[in-house]
This record gives C-alpha cells, sequence and structure tokens, in this order.
C-alpha cells in the first residue's frame, strides 16, 4: 500500500512539472500571439524605381541600301567593245568617256563610237569586257551619286495605314553591329504592288554616313508611335489578380528592425513595347515597385529588398 502511494505521488509530481514547463513556454507575459508575430513572413524581392522617359512603338522591316540617282549609260550604235576606260568604284564626270565600241565589219571600216557618262557619280557596276558584243539596248555602266543614299522597303498591306512621310526611325548593319543610325521617311508609294501586296517605301539616313555603301541590307525599325515622358515598367513585374492588372508598390523602406513594406497597386497600361509595359494610370514617376518575387506577395506584406535593379 505504501508503494503504491509513492507511486502515486511521483506522478501527480511529474503532471505539476508538465504544466509549468508549458506554462513558461509563452514567455514572461504569457502571450502566445506576440511569439507568432515575430515570426512574420519575410519575402526576397527585386524593385526598379520608375521614372519617366519615352517610349517608341515601331515596326521592323528589311530593306536595300541604294543610290538616291543612278542612271544607265547605253551605247549609240551596235559593235563590240574596243576599248574600257574606267573601273568600278571610279569617280567620273557627265560625259567622260567609259568605253569605246566598234561597229566595223568585214569590208566596212568605222571609227570606234565613245560610251559616255550621262552623269557625274561613282561607277557602281561594269558590265562587258574588250570584244563583247553590245547593241543600242545594252546596259554598259550604272553610274550613280553614293553621297545620297536611300533604303527601301516593302510595307505589307496590314500595315499600311500605320505609315506616313517624316516618320523616324532606327537602321542597323550586319557590318557594324551595336551601332545605330537615323533614318526619315521621304517617300511613300501612293499604290500597292499587286503581286505582293506591299507599298514600297523609301528612307534617308540622316546625317548621311560615309561607313554605309550601296548594296548593304538594312534592317529598319519604323517609329510609328512616340510617347513622351511615359512611366515605363518592365512588363513582367504586372501580375493578374481576378483578371485586372497590379504591381507591387514599395508602401515603407526598413527603418531599423522593422522590414519593408508592400502595397498592392492597381494600373492600366498603354502600349507593350520590347517587354516594356507603358503604365498610364496608378503609378507616379519615383514609385519604387517590385519586378521579381511579386508573385507570392499579398497586400502590406513585409519584404526584403535584395537588390534594385536600373
Amino acid at each position: 500500500m505504501k508503494k503504491f502511494a509513492n507511486t502515486k505521488t511521483a506522478l501527480f509530481a511529474a503532471l505539476a512539472l508538465a504544466t509549468f514547463a508549458l506554462t513558461g513556454c509563452n514567455g514572461k507575459d504569457g502571450d502566445g500571439k506576440k511569439e507568432e508575430g515575430e515570426l512574420e513572413a519575410l519575402f526576397a524581392v527585386n524593385t526598379y524605381k520608375t521614372k519617366a522617359g519615352n517610349l517608341d512603338e515601331y515596326l521592323e522591316f528589311g530593306g536595300d541600301v541604294a543610290a538616291v540617282s543612278s542612271v544607265a549609260a547605253l551605247p549609240d550604235m551596235t559593235g563590240k567593245i574596243s576599248r574600257v576606260m574606267v573601273n568600278v568604284g571610279q569617280m567620273v564626270k557627265k560625259n567622260q568617256v567609259l568605253a569605246y565600241v566598234d561597229a566595223s565589219r568585214p569590208g566596212m571600216d568605222y571609227s570606234a563610237s565613245p560610251v559616255k557618262a550621262p552623269i557625274s557619280g561613282r561607277v557602281i557596276s561594269f558590265i562587258p569586257t574588250i570584244g563583247t558584243m553590245v547593241s543600242q539596248a545594252s546596259v554598259i555602266a550604272e553610274i550613280a551619286d553614293t553621297d545620297e543614299l536611300e533604303i527601301k522597303v516593302s510595307v505589307a498591306e496590314r500595315f499600311v495605314s500605320r505609315i506616313s512621310l517624316g516618320q523616324t526611325a532606327v537602321v542597323t548593319f550586319d557590318a557594324y553591329p551595336g551601332v545605330e543610325f537615323k533614318a526619315r521617311v521621304f517617300e511613300v508609294s501612293p499604290v500597292l504592288d499587286q503581286a505582293s501586296r506591299t507599298m514600297s517605301v523609301k528612307l534617308k539616313i540622316n546625317p548621311p554616313d560615309k561607313r554605309i555603301k550601296a548594296g548593304m541590307y538594312a534592317r529598319v525599325r519604323l517609329i510609328t508611335e512616340s510617347i513622351k515622358d511615359a512611366i515605363v515598367v518592365p512588363a513582367s513585374a504586372i501580375i493578374t489578380r481576378e483578371g485586372s492588372p497590379y504591381l507591387f508598390v514599395i508602401s515603407s523602406q526598413k527603418n531599423g528592425d522593422t522590414p519593408a513594406k508592400v502595397r498592392l497597386c492597381a494600373v492600366e497600361q498603354g502600349i507593350l513595347v520590347d517587354n516594356k509595359t507603358e503604365i498610364t494610370k496608378g503609378l507616379i514617376a519615383g514609385d519604387e515597385i517590385v519586378v521579381k518575387g511579386q508573385n507570392l506577395l499579398n497586400d502590406g506584406a513585409s519584404v526584403n529588398i535584395v537588390a534594385v535593379q536600373e
């Protein structure tokens, strides 16, 4: 009986010790909720500080560089090329002799007939060689003013309404990677080619650049709409909640042990260019938005700003 009493006393002592231990986990104030607050989730994010800038919407085309003025030189009579006076790439003046054509036949001798340059410029092609038989319809040479070049592009019918005189463009060439040249539309065809359903558009490099040669292939970004002082953000920063676009904006910066906070901000979008979106309503220049890590956030969430993107 004494053994049972000792066992019972030991059991009560163990229960009392366990109760004390459980009471002690809540700290001195015994406030379990406070402990939960201290374990609030903290999300790592990257941010971007918005600013006002220009956003250009554009169409992209391929085109060929050619001389604005190019004229073919033709012989006055049928015969054989007897002398060649110029080379391709050579500068010539108007009426300068390019070649001679000998129209002589067996039993009939004629003086060689000169083929003259119709304009001043550079010889960009010279087809025949000595002994070549030519007629009055044969092109002996092509003379062009290579100081004034143009870019010819063909615009598909669906884009015709977005093309107009005076539009600016950014042009690049494989020969000069990373270099951008400015150009402007100076001629728009009033009709479309019935076979290809395209419209011919011509642009001039402005200002002219000696590095650009006739015959080069140009990649043209034609500016169709330019928005000044636009608030532009990475398109990936926008999240969709209940079918509407939102951004997370830093509402308060970190202060001591208090982490930075975010607020959920409804926005309205404008044009989208190269994964950059214009924000027409909901942001002002200088707002810092979350661009990475935003998908897990809710309004009022605490964040740790890992990096600020430029």
